[in-house]
């Protein structure tokens, strides 16, 4: 390809929204093993803003550029791949920065985007609906007649755990805000709890399954509504293995990343009508600060889009 430079968001330092810069960057190559994206929608992930502001311990290399879910089209292989080739749509993780007009990837990380779903629709699933795949069906082994707590069900992760319990034929309660009740009970939730008004752990009980992505408090109170036997998940810290044994359950923190057959299992089920992605707010590049603003606050629905570049 001529082009040689790229626009990319970028930050130098960490520290609030207005760290990040667009700036122009030279296009990476793939490596062996690797293919070259052309982004065309990145998905803005809580863990995002997280690394930006230092909160959590990774070492990262400055300048860096922020966003590891994508959409795009292939550009270019590396040596050694013959899963993908140039123009075809793909989804999923890069570890090389998304919010930018290209990035690499490894191919296990990749899929092909079914022509059913959009970039959008496609860049919302790396972080949201692979996180709750691995949390309801890879290690929290959820299965039909089972009753399931999903905890912030209206946001990027909890919009699909509602919707793979329900695909799996579990009895789904969900919290979420006010505003976000009707929107909750339509991806499947047969009960919705307004955790602003009612307290979660004073209304549900029996539970085999809870879906925890707040931590602190809401895990705290979370064991209570928990049956003998059943799965604590928690996606924000590893859960006491004392206060497991204590209430004899099961309690674990994810930590497998999605292969490329969860991301092609995934798509199916979009394809096929039994899920449905939800893009919240979609921003352009030069946006990357609204963007980690907004994720910073709660938005509180669907999961929010960098449209990099046009299809």
């Amino acid at each position: 390809m001529a082009q040689t430079m790229m626009r990319a968001i970028r930050y130098h330092r960490f520290g609030d929204p207005d760290v990040l810069q667009l700036e122009r960057t030279p296009i990476p190559e793939p490596q062996t093993g690797e293919v070259l994206v052309r982004v065309i929608s990145a998905g803005v992930l809580p863990i995002d803003w997280k690394l930006r502001k230092g909160l959590i311990p990774l070492p990262l290399k400055f300048p860096y550029t922020p966003g590891s879910a994508l959409a795009g089209i292939v550009e270019a292989v590396g040596s050694g791949v013959s899963a993908f080739r140039k123009g075809q749509a793909v989804f999923g993780r890069s570890p090389n920065g998304t919010y930018a007009e290209y990035t690499t990837a490894s191919v296990d990380s990749l899929a092909l985007k079914p022509e059913l779903l959009g970039f959008d629709e496609a860049a919302t699933l790396s972080g949201g609906a692979t996180t709750a795949w691995q949390a309801l069906i890879h290690d929290g082994q959820l299965k039909a007649g089972d009753r399931a707590l999903i905890h912030g069900a209206a946001g990027g992760v909890g919009l699909y755990a509602v919707q793979f319990a329900k695909w799996k034929g579990a009895y789904v309660v969900g919290t979420s805000g006010t505003a976000n009740q009707n929107f909750v009970c339509s991806l499947g939730a047969d009960e919705v709890i307004d955790y602003a008004t009612t307290p979660f752990e004073k209304v549900v009980g029996n539970m085999d399954f809870v879906l925890d992505m707040m931590g602190g408090e809401t895990l705290d109170k979370s064991w209570s509504v928990l049956k003998r036997g059943g799965t604590l998940v928690s996606l924000v810290a590893q859960p006491s293995q004392d206060k497991a044994d204590e209430w004899g359950v099961r309690a674990l923190k994810p930590a497998r990343l999605a292969s490329r057959k969860d991301l092609e299992d995934i798509a199916d089920l979009i394809v096929e009508g039994h899920v449905k992605a939800e893009v919240g707010q979609i921003f352009s590049l030069s946006e990357a600060r609204q963007a980690h603003e907004l994720s910073q606050r709660g938005h509180g629905r669907g999961r929010l889009v960098i449209r990099v570049a046009d299809e």
